[in-house]
């Protein structure tokens, strides 16, 4: 298995919380609960990173780990992962990038027809 922590700011909270009793509180939960500097420290011990497009996934690439960038509404063009250990899993739909935070067409397709099997199969090599 694997301990899995959850990373994020205060306004994170309500999504890292929802993960975490979404897996019967298995995870730690860090959400709110550290600064920059602390999150960067801890995510140096991580072994592997899965992120969105987000800074934290760019400090994860800046420090090595392997990173799993799940890309939805924004373009992996424009603002990959800067690292060999990267692994980009976008759908690239006719959709998007879109840039946007809210799907503007309702459906949010491009994260939900992203299988977490491909997430997990790439943990795994």
């Amino acid at each position: 298995g694997w301990q899995v922590w959850l990373f994020g700011s205060e306004k994170d909270v309500p999504v890292t919380g929802s993960i975490n009793q979404m897996t019967q509180n298995r995870c730690l939960d860090l959400g709110g609960k550290t600064r920059l500097g602390e999150a960067i420290d801890l995510m140096s011990l991580c072994e592997t990173v899965v992120s969105n497009d987000s800074g934290l996934m760019h400090v994860a690439a800046a420090l090595g780990r392997k990173v799993i960038a799940v890309y939805g509404s924004s373009d992996p063009h424009h603002t990959p992962p800067m690292s060999p250990q990267a692994v980009v899993l976008w759908l690239g739909l006719d959709c998007s990038p879109c840039f946007k935070r809210v799907c503007p067409l309702g459906h949010l397709n491009c994260l939900k027809q992203l299988a977490p099997e491909r997430v997990l199969q790439e943990i795994a090599l």
